[in-house]
């Protein structure tokens, strides 16, 4: 054990989930116990953030945005997934409520951070693109040299449009509560869910979605 730190409240106060930041030199870590969410100096093993009452009942996962070093999403037994920016905390950037029971699991995708994942008690699988909170908020930059006339004016239509974050596709193969999702380390483009109906279920990216962010 090389450092320790120990919550100070009433009762018996247990944390339900931890995350290591990809950022700051691997020195911070989030955590989950009760409704709070808190970050943590591995260095100091201080306090840094707090997020009181981040959801109205336990919070059940975190993950960091691999790309933007502040932003944290969380889920819990709200029903509710919350992208929170952590230099403050007074209110999430924004809020996804588009399951009917227990978020169990929240996962940003390792390459295009736009990309959600969601796992609930519903049954159901959510993937969502969240592209104004993303790192490439805009799409991909285009050098303007690179385009002719016709393909600049496309363009300019393309960047008036307002952004839209959505929910891409719904999974419903599952009976039972997905209790883990997980994207795969080394296709971006597929992932797979766990359920208490005892089957591990893999899906893809849809193919539209894949072109439409790669192009």
């Amino acid at each position: 054990l090389s450092s320790s730190a120990a919550l100070e409240g009433k009762g018996q106060l247990k944390f339900t989930s931890g995350r290591w930041s990809p950022h700051h030199n691997c020195t911070q870590i989030a955590t989950a116990n009760d409704t709070t969410v808190r970050g943590w100096d591995t260095r100091s093993m201080r306090q840094i953030y707090c997020i009181e009452n981040a959801h109205g009942q336990l919070v059940r996962d975190l993950d960091f945005n691999p790309n933007k070093q502040y932003y944290l999403a969380s889920c819990g037994d709200d029903c509710k997934v919350k992208f929170w920016d952590t230099r403050n905390v007074t209110e999430p950037v924004k809020t996804l409520e588009e399951h009917s029971h227990w978020v169990w699991n929240v996962r940003y995708n390792h390459s295009h951070d736009q990309l959600i994942l969601t796992g609930s008690s519903d049954s159901r699988v959510i993937l969502s693109n969240m592209v104004s909170i993303s790192s490439e908020p805009f799409g991909h930059m285009v050098d303007d040299d690179d385009l002719s006339d016709q393909e600049d004016q496309h363009q300019e239509e393309k960047i008036k449009e307002p952004l839209q974050d959505s929910v891409i596709a719904t999974y419903e193969e599952h009976e039972d509560s997905v209790y883990a999702v997980e994207w795969s380390s080394a296709d971006p483009w597929l992932f797979a869910s766990l359920s208490y109906d005892g089957r591990l279920v893999i899906n893809r990216v849809p193919r539209a979605l894949k072109y439409h962010i790669l192009l």
